[in-house]
């Protein structure tokens, strides 16, 4: 299980150079993952992709999303981060992690249409997802796929905005999905925009913004107060956003 991470400054070149320039990456010496579900929230820019791509690095999952079997590039885009953080780890150890990112996540239906169009001895790489070609899925049940069949109690999951492809009531499947396969061991880190995700039970929620890195309480968040006044009074708000 992943306990925590740590990250070695002692290593680090440039402090004040990208990544370690991001207020909320300056700011860790040691953090605490050792919840079954982890979130992390702020705003664009505020470093949650970042840190998430060098977790999974770590795990030894292919940056650009995937498991650790996928060995595919498009482009080397990966930070330093990686090479600087420590995963703590403990019992159980979970035998497998995967990386999903949802601005690539194209990427890996596309190296395993390739990988499945060779010769191989084993079962084609469509059979941990369901059968289905991705490519034929659309984004969001793609996403669901993952999390239905490819995902197990065994493993480490990584996810970079999964809502990206989910209407509001897949989101609500994809935290059932996720809920069942925590209740039998998995793990989940994972970095959002949505409201409906960071209320998951029991989810450590860390926020991400100018000012550094902090725990918060789900009524914490700035993103469930947005949220919550816009829906209070939209077109109040819309009328501020929009006016002359």
């Amino acid at each position: 299980m992943l306990r925590g991470l740590r990250i070695e400054w002692s290593k680090v070149e440039d402090r004040g150079g990208y990544p370690y320039d991001i207020p909320a990456i300056a700011q860790i010496e040691e953090l605490d993952l050792n919840a079954s579900v982890t979130i992390f929230v702020g705003a664009n820019g505020s470093g949650k992709s970042t840190l998430l791509e060098a977790i999974a690095t770590q795990l030894r999952c292919n940056p650009e999303g995937g498991s650790r079997n996928f060995a595919f590039s498009t482009e080397n885009t990966l930070s330093p981060l990686h090479r600087t953080i420590r995963l703590i780890t403990g019992a159980p150890v979970h035998k497998d992690a995967f990386f999903y990112r949802a601005d690539t996540y194209f990427n890996v239906a596309t190296e395993m249409r390739r990988l499945d169009g060779e010769a191989s001895f084993g079962p084609p790489v469509v059979s941990s997802y369901g059968g289905t070609d991705l490519h034929d899925l659309s984004h969001g049940q793609a996403v669901i796929r993952l999390l239905r069949h490819r995902f197990s109690p065994r493993g480490i999951y990584v996810m970079d905005e999964p809502e990206a492809a989910l209407a509001p009531e897949t989101q609500f499947e994809a935290i059932a999905a996720i809920a069942d396969l925590t209740r039998r061991g998995a793990q989940f880190v994972l970095a959002t925009h949505s409201p409906l995700l960071m209320a998951m039970p029991g989810a450590t929620l860390y926020e991400l913004t100018e000012h550094g890195l902090e725990r918060r309480a789900y009524h914490e968040l700035g993103h469930v107060r947005l949220y919550k006044r816009f829906l209070a009074d939209p077109a109040s708000v819309l009328a501020h956003l929009t006016e002359d």
